[in-house]
């Protein structure tokens, strides 16, 4: 990179071995002398920067391939895989070559589970996220198919390539291998155009280690793309950025890695009115006008679990609601305000309770065996982030639970049956 126009920067490269004694070491970014809030660690120049502007050349282009069938990411994956097959002719053969050392590896040395095999895809059993992982690779295999359009599109980029058409020419698995070694490594840039939002930035992710409580970010600068840190450095100690608002599920889709104490990490609690209900749509303009909807997603935050609750509360209640005149009164009043009789509160509370024991019934280990797995320093990385994230998932939903029962014992009367609720509202 110095040899190609990267000025004097204050960071060096170190290796780490891989879990994998096949694979060979990762880099990983250090500080190469103390730094202090605000230096900044290194500034590359566009004209080390792939972005869609520099892989297209024409931005119009750009812009219409990512708001039809492709996103950024393919697109990226594509140029990159056309520029490894020049070997080291290409431009980017040093970067394409680092990419492929790293193989979509984060700092903990783990792949995304994009590419796990359907054992190790078992780890997150009751998790979420193994759905979200088979959802992804789908999105994935219909931008594969698509491919064939960029070569059309952009046959000006793509002449210069001797070589047949991408789906021709790339076997789908290589494809995703690509886009997951992109996915991995992606910076997000902030104010800058359509066609240069998504940047792959030498010195960048994976070799920058990501954390959720940082809040240094890769930035556009004029004719660069730099690193301001965000606290102070040592010589030799590694360089950390932000990742960006995400939870954990994200984090270890995305890069392969789970933060423990990510204060962005939560749980989606999926509720709706019934449509069979005689006063759904009375009920459902009464949950617009509180800012809800008749599909209505509720976000658990870890440490922020009792707020969730008591937010999820007012929304099933009116579910509950069977009088015409009360629903009235619902309707009149200013206010996500219903009438609670002690049996439709327990009633509430019983499913809400109900909801969230079911759900950590889905997982095959409690906390405490996750606890017990993690001890083990011998753990297999991929089961260790897998367990890592389904044990920090059942602290948020046990903590949901531990709440309803709190309020169930708390009512007046615990003999009074819950109200029955022929139109009672679904939670998922």
């Amino acid at each position: 990179m110095h040899s190609k126009g990267l000025p004097t920067c204050k960071v060096d490269l170190k290796e780490k071995s891989s879990h994998d004694q096949k694979l060979i070491p990762i880099h990983y970014v250090v500080a190469s002398q103390d730094l202090e809030v605000g230096d900044v660690a290194f500034a590359v120049p566009n004209s080390l920067v792939v972005t869609l502007e520099r892989v297209l050349g024409n931005q119009t282009i750009a812009e219409l391939l990512t708001t039809n069938k492709l996103s950024e990411l393919a697109c990226l994956a594509l140029y990159l895989m056309y520029e490894k097959k020049q070997g080291k002719k290409s431009f980017w053969y040093p970067y394409i070559r680092e990419l492929d050392r790293q193989r979509g590896r984060g700092q903990l040395a783990v792949e995304s589970p994009l590419l796990w095999s359907e054992a190790e895809l078992d780890y997150l059993t009751g998790s979420p996220t193994k759905a979200e992982v088979l959802e992804r690779e789908e999105g994935i295999k219909r931008e594969y198919d698509e491919l064939d359009t960029v070569w059309f599109m952009a046959g000006s980029l793509f002449k210069q390539y001797p070589y047949d058409l991408p789906t021709e020419a790339f076997p789908f698995e290589i494809f995703k291998q690509a886009f997951v070694a992109v996915q991995s490594c992606v910076v997000h840039l902030q104010n800058v155009s359509l066609a240069r939002r998504f940047a792959l930035v030498p010195l960048g992710p994976p070799l920058l280690a990501y954390k959720s409580n940082c809040k240094a970010m890769l930035t556009a600068v004029e004719g660069a793309v730099q690193l301001v840190v965000d606290r102070p450095y040592k010589a030799g100690d590694p360089i950390v950025v932000w990742c960006g608002p995400q939870p954990n599920s994200k984090l270890l889709l995305n890069y392969g890695f789970v933060d423990e104490d990510n204060p962005y990490d939560r749980v989606l609690v999926e509720a709706s009115l019934n449509t069979e209900d005689p006063q759904y749509q009375d009920k459902r303009m009464v949950a617009q006008r509180n800012n809800k909807l008749s599909v209505q997603v509720f976000q658990v935050k870890a440490g922020k679990e009792k707020e969730a609750v008591f937010d999820m509360l007012p929304y099933l209640r009116l579910g509950y609601v069977t009088d015409p005149s009360e629903m009235q009164s619902v309707i009149s009043s200013q206010g996500p305000i219903c009438p609670v009789s002690p049996c439709m509160e327990r009633a509430v509370l019983d499913q809400l309770s109900n909801y969230f024991k079911a759900r950590l019934a889905r997982y095959p280990t409690t906390i405490s065996e996750d606890e017990a797995m993690l001890a083990d320093i011998d753990l297999d990385p991929k089961k260790r982030v897998a367990t890592q994230l389904v044990k920090l998932e059942k602290k948020m939903l046990h903590a949901c639970y531990q709440t309803t029962v709190e309020m169930i014992n708390q009512l007046p009367d615990l003999s009074i049956s819950p109200c029955p609720a022929p139109y009672a509202p679904q939670i998922r």
